[in-house]
């Protein structure tokens, strides 16, 4: 974090008409996690609407359908993988899908008659259907196989049974996004957190920075945005192998956060434009949930003003990327500070630089088509 960072601020109205993932029970009001399947306070079943953005109380309505109980209309059954309780989204009862707009772009899942296998499977699709909801807010194309456009799906993979068979690659190929199941168990995800040097490795990160590279594709490269990608990122021309070998081989320059919002991202332009894309999603998911709480930051000991702020900003409006930074910053300050209090690391371990902020910004604008 850097001071220099703060200046005035942007405060625009609240969108009451939009919905957050700080979610309510319709029956009860019992405030809810996204991921609730139970109201704890009424017991009513619980399913998630992702074209109404919902979490919807529900009422059997015969032949496994539920009907809301919030004024959305229609009858709904949930998603087949709710059986597994990998899942909490409907689909309407009437429709020919068995799978919900998360899960239908799975390609491959673990062996689920494996308990191990299928609590990872569950943990990623948490992860992953979190994911899901900011990019259907943003309104960013999901085509799922069969559908127009490149499909993005995923492989959710375990490593093979023997010593010396070769490990499973978290990575992106052309819009398929491949996520090791041992990324899952999070005693190994902190071992190679430690082993890389990273700040950070979740699952979540993983979903964010892989889809990332989906964009790139389907938002630069078929979007005819190249020349300007290239001015904020570099040249993507350059030999990614030869790339990946220096990084590893000579390390970052002593500079790097000067420019990159991580070490990796100096691997290449697209791993830099992977990880800011993946920081963005970070930020506005997360001022998302503190404008739901109405957070704000006003410490008493900063006499001049400068981490003053409160988390009214619309992260899905278009416009200046400045109101979501200006916000986010004293806010991740604020959090990073509590976090600490509890002898937990920062959570939100990142420097902002200016150059950086920059690329955000270009991310922003893409993503609302104002490249």
């Amino acid at each position: 974090m850097s001071a220099r960072l703060f200046g005035a601020r942007e405060v625009r109205p609240r969108n009451e008409s939009g919905s957050m993932k700080l979610f309510k029970c319709p029956s009860c009001g019992q405030l809810l996690y996204f991921e609730n399947v139970r109201c704890e306070n009424c017991g009513h079943r619980l399913g998630y609407i992702p074209e109404a953005d919902v979490l919807a109380s529900l009422d059997p309505d015969g032949e496994g359908a539920w009907r809301s109980l919030a004024d959305v209309g229609g009858r709904y059954r949930f998603c087949a993988n709710a059986e597994h309780d990998a899942c909490n989204w409907l689909v309407p009862a009437d429709g020919p899908d068995r799978l919900c707009r998360a899960c239908r772009h799975n390609r491959t899942i673990p062996d689920i008659a494996d308990p191990q296998a299928l609590g990872s499977w569950r943990k990623i699709e948490a992860a992953k259907h979190r994911l899901f909801f900011t990019l259907l807010r943003l309104g960013l194309p999901t085509p799922a196989s069969g559908e127009a456009g490149e499909p993005l799906v995923f492989d959710f993979l375990a490593d093979r049974p023997t010593p010396d068979g070769p490990k499973v690659m978290t990575g992106h190929d052309d819009g398929l996004i491949t996520i090791a199941l041992a990324e899952a168990d999070d005693i190994e995800r902190e071992r190679r957190r430690s082993q890389m040097g990273e700040p950070y490795r979740t699952l979540l990160g993983h979903f964010r920075h892989e889809v990332g590279h989906f964009y790139w594709d389907v938002l630069v490269r078929d979007g005819g945005k190249l020349d300007e990608c290239r001015a904020v990122f570099g040249d993507d021309r350059e030999d990614y192998d030869e790339a990946l070998k220096r990084h590893y081989e000579k390390g970052v320059p002593a500079n790097w956060s000067e420019s990159y919002i991580s070490a990796y991202a100096t691997t290449h332009a697209w791993e830099d434009f992977a990880e800011t894309w993946a920081h963005y999603l970070h930020i506005v998911d997360s001022l998302e949930m503190a404008r739901a709480f109405g957070m704000a930051v006003d410490p008493r000991a900063d006499h001049s003003g400068e981490l003053a702020v409160k988390a009214e900003v619309d992260v899905y409006r278009a416009g200046d990327f400045g109101p979501l930074v200006n916000t986010w910053i004293p806010l991740a300050f604020a959090l990073n500070s509590v976090n600490r209090c509890m002898g937990q690391s920062d959570l939100y371990p990142f420097i902002l630089s200016p150059a950086v902020i920059g690329k955000l910004g270009f991310i922003h604008r893409l993503v609302h088509g104002q490249v």
